[in-house]
């Protein structure tokens, strides 16, 4: 996401904290062993696959699981040492300091009968703020896109479980597991590629359709590049809305890329489908990106009124050609690990308190581990 969110924080409940160790000291789902040859591309945990490289901005993906592994909480603070403007002073100073003040837990939203749908939508959007926009370098929570809905939705889970700090794509997963006992609610993703300065960035929100309307919930550094407000009267109004954002921060949107309806039963064995519909909007009219904006949403919609094949895949018109969801999966570039899909760096030392109050729980709970061990 680009810029820096305005509201983020971290939620979960005060037992949320204790989740991430498990009994007798057990790692956390996320940190089971896989298959050799599972869906996220590459066998896990290589440095080498993880750096990668988003507008020139080096991110890193935690595979361990909770607890972190050594290596991995020891790349997080070297990586920190090496963009924050005073260097290792300020990560030594953090984690030798005697006393660190305890992070505050929000509480996972509940849905009440009494809340409209918009209610609802804000009070989701408003706990993905207090969980905070994570500016450590280190994503906390792998999310493979090619994985089933069903293991994304534990994902979801252990993000309310340790209420740490997202970005934009654990966004969009939280998003969807909150939404999935609101039937009337239909979620897709929306994904963006920008250009600014010689460099390409990423970023993803879960577009919301809903009594006619759309919308949008995510996260970013910028508080205008995550949620919109369910009151665009089409698919077009929202991404345009998202365009003129963009240019705001001299970014120019190249390609913009729309996902199916994501299922409301978490159980299901089949993976979001991420791109449906691919517009290389650089190289097109307005007039034109409207139009085939608003073919794709009109599909969509006639798909809510045939169950039998409301998510199947459908034609990728941008391109001509059917792509089936295997073939996606087999793509290299989906196998390839997370990368930072935030637009803006962590060029000015204004982003970093955000940053040190993370580094700040961090510190707190690795101390508490070893303690308990």
């Amino acid at each position: 996401m680009t810029g820096a969110a305005a509201g983020g924080g971290s939620g979960g409940s005060g037992s949320t904290r204790r989740a991430a160790v498990g009994k007798a000291g057990g790692r956390s789902r996320s940190a089971q062993p896989r298959a050799a040859g599972g869906g996220g591309g590459g066998s896990g945990g290589g440095s080498e696959e993880e750096e990668q490289r988003d507008g020139g901005s080096l991110f890193l993906v935690n595979k361990s699981g909770f607890p972190m592994d050594g290596q991995t909480w020891e790349r997080m603070w070297g990586h920190v040492e090496r963009v924050h403007p005073d260097g290792g002073a300020v990560a030594a100073a953090i984690r030798s300091a005697a006393r660190l003040a305890r992070p505050s837990v929000p509480p996972v939203p509940n849905y009440k009968l009494s809340m409209s749908i918009p209610e609802w939508l804000q009070a989701i959007q408003t706990y993905m703020k207090m969980l905070q926009y994570n500016h450590t370098g280190t994503q906390f929570f792998e999310i493979r896109k090619t994985r089933p809905l069903s293991g994304l939705m534990e994902t979801a889970k252990e993000m309310t479980r340790e209420s740490l700090p997202i970005k934009c794509l654990e966004a969009v997963i939280l998003g969807i597991y909150l939404t999935n006992g609101q039937p009337s609610v239909e979620r897709f993703p929306i994904s963006f590629k920008t250009h600014f300065s010689g460099n390409y960035f990423h970023h993803v929100v879960l577009g919301i359709y809903c009594n006619g309307r759309y919308g949008s919930l995510g996260m970013s550094r910028r508080s205008d590049l995550m949620d919109k407000p369910l009151t665009y009267r089409t698919m077009s109004d929202l991404i345009f809305e998202f365009e003129d954002s963009y240019k705001k921060y001299l970014h120019s949107v190249k390609k913009v890329k729309i996902g199916l309806y994501v299922p409301h039963e978490p159980h299901s064995f089949q993976p979001i489908e991420w791109k449906q519909l691919v517009l290389n909007v650089s190289k097109m009219m307005r007039t034109e990106v409207r139009k085939e904006l608003e073919k794709f949403a009109r599909d969509m919609r006639m798909k809510i009124l045939k169950p039998s094949s409301a998510h199947s895949p459908m034609k990728e018109r941008s391109r001509g050609k059917s792509l089936s969801p295997r073939r996606r999966q087999a793509s290299p570039q989906r196998r390839a690990c997370r990368r930072d899909k935030s637009v803006g760096l962590l060029e000015s030392s204004a982003l970093f308190p955000p940053l040190l109050a993370g580094l700040q729980w961090w510190t707190r709970k690795e101390t508490w581990l070893r303690s308990t061990r």
